[in-house]
Protein backbone atom coordinates (compact mmCIF):
# COMPACT_ATOMS: atom_id res chain seq x y z
CA UNK A 1 0.00 0.00 0.00
CA UNK A 2 1.55 3.36 -1.00
CA UNK A 3 2.33 5.85 1.73
CA UNK A 4 0.15 8.95 1.74
CA UNK A 5 2.08 12.00 0.66
CA UNK A 6 1.21 15.36 2.17
CA UNK A 7 2.05 18.86 0.98
CA UNK A 8 4.65 20.01 3.50
CA UNK A 9 6.18 23.46 3.99
CA UNK A 10 9.47 24.03 5.82
CA UNK A 11 10.41 27.56 6.90
CA UNK A 12 13.42 28.48 8.96
CA UNK A 13 15.25 31.44 10.46
CA UNK A 14 18.85 30.60 11.32
CA UNK A 15 21.42 33.33 11.93
CA UNK A 16 24.60 31.28 11.45
CA UNK A 17 25.50 31.23 7.72
CA UNK A 18 27.22 27.84 7.76
CA UNK A 19 24.41 26.15 9.64
CA UNK A 20 21.79 27.80 7.42
CA UNK A 21 23.56 26.43 4.31
CA UNK A 22 23.63 22.94 5.87
CA UNK A 23 19.88 23.06 6.55
CA UNK A 24 19.22 24.29 3.00
CA UNK A 25 21.34 21.46 1.58
CA UNK A 26 19.39 18.88 3.59
CA UNK A 27 16.06 20.28 2.37
CA UNK A 28 17.22 20.61 -1.26
CA UNK A 29 17.55 16.82 -1.42
CA UNK A 30 13.79 16.37 -0.89
CA UNK A 31 12.05 19.70 -1.39
CA UNK A 32 11.79 22.69 -3.72
CA UNK A 33 13.03 26.08 -2.56
CA UNK A 34 10.29 28.68 -3.09
CA UNK A 35 11.91 31.51 -1.10
CA UNK A 36 15.31 31.92 0.56
CA UNK A 37 14.32 30.03 3.70
CA UNK A 38 11.10 28.32 2.59
CA UNK A 39 10.84 24.89 0.98
CA UNK A 40 7.83 22.86 -0.23
CA UNK A 41 7.55 19.13 -0.84
CA UNK A 42 5.15 16.22 -1.20
CA UNK A 43 6.30 13.90 1.59
CA UNK A 44 5.03 11.02 3.66
CA UNK A 45 4.83 11.45 7.43
CA UNK A 46 7.90 9.22 7.74
CA UNK A 47 9.91 11.34 5.28
CA UNK A 48 8.88 14.56 7.05
CA UNK A 49 9.90 13.14 10.42
CA UNK A 50 13.27 12.00 9.04
CA UNK A 51 14.01 15.48 7.66
CA UNK A 52 12.92 17.08 10.92
CA UNK A 53 15.31 14.84 12.90
CA UNK A 54 18.24 15.60 10.54
CA UNK A 55 17.68 19.34 10.94
CA UNK A 56 16.86 19.40 14.67
CA UNK A 57 20.34 18.24 15.66
CA UNK A 58 21.80 21.36 14.01
CA UNK A 59 19.57 23.87 15.78
CA UNK A 60 20.45 25.84 18.90
CA UNK A 61 18.60 28.38 21.03
CA UNK A 62 17.52 31.29 18.86
CA UNK A 63 17.12 29.19 15.69
CA UNK A 64 13.63 28.68 14.33
CA UNK A 65 12.21 25.86 12.19
CA UNK A 66 8.54 25.63 11.23
CA UNK A 67 6.96 22.65 9.48
CA UNK A 68 3.44 22.99 8.13
CA UNK A 69 1.49 20.06 6.67
CA UNK A 70 -1.46 20.98 4.49
CA UNK A 71 -4.33 18.60 3.83
CA UNK A 72 -5.94 18.77 0.39
CA UNK A 73 -8.75 20.97 1.76
CA UNK A 74 -6.27 23.49 3.16
CA UNK A 75 -4.14 23.39 0.04
CA UNK A 76 -7.16 24.12 -2.16
CA UNK A 77 -7.91 27.24 -0.05
CA UNK A 78 -4.30 28.48 -0.17
CA UNK A 79 -2.88 30.80 -2.80
CA UNK A 80 0.49 31.91 -4.14
CA UNK A 81 1.49 34.94 -6.14
CA UNK A 82 4.61 34.56 -8.26
CA UNK A 83 6.49 31.32 -8.73
CA UNK A 84 4.79 27.99 -9.37
CA UNK A 85 1.29 27.35 -8.11
CA UNK A 86 1.06 25.75 -4.68
CA UNK A 87 1.33 22.00 -4.86
CA UNK A 88 2.29 21.99 -8.54
CA UNK A 89 5.93 21.10 -7.91
CA UNK A 90 5.47 17.46 -6.96
CA UNK A 91 8.82 15.81 -7.38
CA UNK A 92 9.64 12.20 -8.10
CA UNK A 93 12.85 10.32 -7.45
CA UNK A 94 13.80 7.57 -9.87
CA UNK A 95 16.05 4.96 -8.35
Amino acid sequence: MPRARMFTVFAYDISDDRKRRRVATILEDSAVRVQNSVFEAWLSARQTEALKRRIEVLLVAGDNLRIYVLAQSGLSRSSAFGGPALGSTQTFLLI
